[in-house]
């Protein structure tokens, strides 16, 4: 009965920390380039009372055997890549990556990735995000341009009112072996780990990359109604395991009033 109280415990810190991440995903459905988090689990050591193959008593083999589980616990938050929709904003600066890909920052000395276009331009000229983190490589527009265009391989142009070419520079993109594996640090971008492998750079339309839309951004890829379902799931199955712990604490007052 203890156990029990035990294992149901360790469910409900596992539904909690389900609802948690849940939380955090709909508090970012409307955050650009956002991409939701997914809670996994694995099951606990089992107490074994009755071994599998073992001898019977009745001179055959146990067939299947007596093992109890412990419970739960959480192995990994995993963000999930894939695709968010786009909303188109007509905005020259506004980027989307329809694919693989990240955009590579740089901020106070460290390298940071994202997938969160939305860009503008600095008092110096500078492709920067709303941080004042600068795109790399750093492409500086002309005071005298007009209009800046970006084609889906990545290359910007600055154009002046007559429609010359003023400047023009590449924005490539980068991808990582295992996604999964980056770290993320808040404000949309991420940072490379021994788990994610080493930046893989190359041009947005070639083979395993992306492309780049401007005039769009990719908005979250949480589905609010999915987070809904799940979280009312997870809410049910932390009330089960409450009410497990209660049978339990009953249970062990049966036999501590028997005792009297």
């Amino acid at each position: 009965m203890i156990r029990a109280m035990w294992t149901s415990a360790s469910g409900m810190s596992a539904q909690q920390m389900i609802i948690d991440v849940m939380a955090n995903n709909l508090a970012n459905v409307n955050t650009t380039g956002f991409k939701k988090s997914r809670t996994e689990f694995e099951d606990l050591f089992y107490a074994t009372y009755k071994e599998k193959g073992n001898p019977s008593a009745l001179g055959g083999t146990v067939p299947v055997g007596i093992q109890v589980g412990m419970g739960t616990r959480p192995v990994s938050v995993q963000k999930i890549f894939t695709q968010g929709d786009y909303v188109e904003t007509k905005n020259n600066l506004d980027l989307a990556i329809e694919g693989n890909g990240f955009f590579l920052l740089f901020s106070d000395g460290e390298e940071i990735y994202t997938r969160d276009g939305a860009f503008k331009i600095d008092s110096e000229g500078y492709i920067v995000n709303s941080r004042g983190e600068r795109l790399q490589p750093d492409f500086s527009v002309p005071t005298e341009t007009a209009s800046i265009t970006v084609d889906k391989n990545g290359e910007i142009a600055c154009l002046s009112s007559a429609g010359d070419v003023i400047s023009q520079g590449q924005i490539p993109l980068y991808q990582f072996t295992n996604p999964a594996g980056l770290k993320s640090i808040g404000r949309n971008s991420y940072i490379t780990t021994p788990a994610s492998g080493d930046p893989i750079q190359g041009v947005a339309g070639s083979v395993n990359f992306g492309t780049i839309s401007q005039g769009y951004l990719e908005i979250s890829n949480v589905d609010a109604v999915e987070e809904m379902i799940n979280m009312i799931a997870g809410q049910r199955a932390y009330e089960i395991n409450s009410k497990a712990i209660k049978t339990a604490d009953a249970m062990l007052q049966v036999v501590s009033n028997i005792a009297r």
